[in-house]
């Protein structure tokens, strides 16, 4: 159960930035999930509102950073390669500044608080606290000279954990690498206990949701097979086969020559560990396609099903940036729809997205989101940085108001200024010639003589 998330200098989100999934509101109606002491619960989904580069997906990378950094910075980050984060760079000094992150969270039914530090070389602050019986308890401290201080409640080989502490890895990292049972615990809560789904995952979910196809045996009934075909893409079933070793060993060595050539940071979409192709069931028979032959829109979905299922069926978070993107609007509502429900969502899972999907806040929908489950970003225009705010901040009654109709309206902001003046000279610029001179511009470039075919 994840209750707050807050981050400080990472991408566009400069100053202290919080996002908080604690219920304002109780509402029957939802899956609300009770908190360890009784006085607040956890909503089960959380939607993220914005303009185009407003940094909406930034909250969403920002979760996703913290959930690697924990993951990865002490056996995948360079020794001496400093932290590769990703600062606020729209001002001068932006090295000078650290990145934070903190998150407030529930494992194994106690309340938990880990956040770290960071800047372009090492972790400037790391800690870690938990609340048993509501009391706060230091599990361990970071401080900026390295020096880690130890609280008693934390058991087990800790100050040999320290001894193999590099300065640009996480405490918490070393300690899951060296088995360490108690910290793992908290490891483990940051590898499944969070999930992500963004452009950048996409095989490793497509793999996911292969893996719980396989696990089921393809059978109809099972929740994946339910999931695909409820989603009305004409899909019956998936053939799903393991690459030749040729096709693997190929896709490898195109991937090393590319990062030879540009450098270890390139990014190259890894292929999924299997050929998956989408079976189509008509009268004549049934009909296999190659999934990169389907939709868009087919293709986000099945790379959606695994994680959704997973964190249904388990309990968890799932971060999801551009929920809307690709799909449906009626898809997208009936997808929010399974967190926010009683009967399915019977794990406390929880749902955090971005969108632009006005529709989910109106009154023609499955799914009513609540005041409490809307937040906001806006650039200021000054610094061109994000600032993150809740629908809480106005005066909203959920049973009267309609909330679409309102966001769209510019009452709680985050909704772009579309300058009728600039439309205006545009206007006129095509009216003077503008497309014409454009147009022998590109044919010149294109070397094409004017009018030719």
């Amino acid at each position: 159960m994840l209750l707050r998330f807050q981050v400080t200098n990472h991408a566009s989100l400069l100053k202290e930035q919080e996002l908080s999934l604690v219920a304002a509101d109780r509402h029957a109606e939802r899956a609300e999930a009770e908190t360890p002491s009784g006085d607040f619960r956890a909503v089960p989904v959380c939607a993220v509102y914005g303009t185009n580069a407003s940094g909406k997906s930034n909250v969403i990378d920002a979760v996703g950073w913290m959930r690697r950094a924990v993951l990865s910075s002490f056996r995948h980050w360079d020794p001496s390669g400093g932290v590769p984060r990703r600062p606020f760079v729209l001002r001068d000094d932006a090295a000078a500044h650290p990145s934070s992150f903190a998150v407030d969270f529930v494992l194994g039914g106690v309340h938990h608080q880990f956040g770290f530090s960071v800047n372009d070389d090492r972790v400037t602050e790391e800690w870690l606290y938990y609340y048993p019986e509501g009391r706060q308890r230091r599990l361990y401290e970071r401080g900026g000279d390295g020096d880690v201080t130890f609280g008693r409640w934390l058991t087990g080989r800790r100050k040999l954990i320290a001894e193999l502490l590099r300065p640009n890895s996480l405490y918490l990292s070393v300690a899951a690498a060296q088995g360490h049972e108690q910290l793992g615990e908290v490891y483990r809560w940051f590898r499944f206990g969070l999930r992500m789904a963004t452009d950048q995952d996409f095989s490793q979910r497509l793999d996911h949701t292969v893996r719980l196809c396989q696990a089921d045996g393809g059978r109809p009934g099972t929740p994946v097979m339910a999931m695909l075909r409820f989603a009305d893409l004409g899909v019956s079933g998936l053939d799903i086969k393991e690459w030749d070793e040729a096709v693997l060993e190929d896709h490898k060595r195109i991937t090393e020559a590319l990062r030879e050539a540009l450098g270890d940071k390139v990014r190259v979409q890894e292929e999924s560990k299997r050929r998956v192709r989408v079976e189509h069931r008509t009268d004549e028979g049934v009909f296999p396609l190659d999934l990169r032959d389907e939709s868009s829109g087919t293709r986000t979905w099945i790379g959606l099903v695994g994680p959704v299922v997973t964190t249904l069926a388990d309990g968890g978070v799932l971060c999801v940036d551009e929920l809307d993107a690709r799909l449906h609007p009626y898809l997208v509502d009936a997808l929010v729809g399974m967190f926010q429900s009683r009967d399915i969502n019977r794990a406390g899972a929880q749902l955090v997205f971005s969108t632009h999907e006005a529709a989910l806040l109106g009154r023609n929908v499955r799914t009513e989101l609540f005041r409490d489950q809307v937040w906001f970003t806006e650039k200021d225009p000054r610094t061109l940085a994000t600032r993150l705010f809740p629908m809480t901040e106005f005066s909203v009654r959920d049973s009267t108001d309609n909330l679409e109709k309102r966001y769209l309206g510019g009452r709680y902001g985050a909704v772009p200024y579309l300058d009728d003046e600039l439309l205006r000279d545009m206007v006129a610029a095509f009216r003077h010639g503008g497309v014409n001179e454009a147009g022998k511009a590109a044919e010149a470039v294109e070397g094409r003589a004017p009018g030719a075919a």
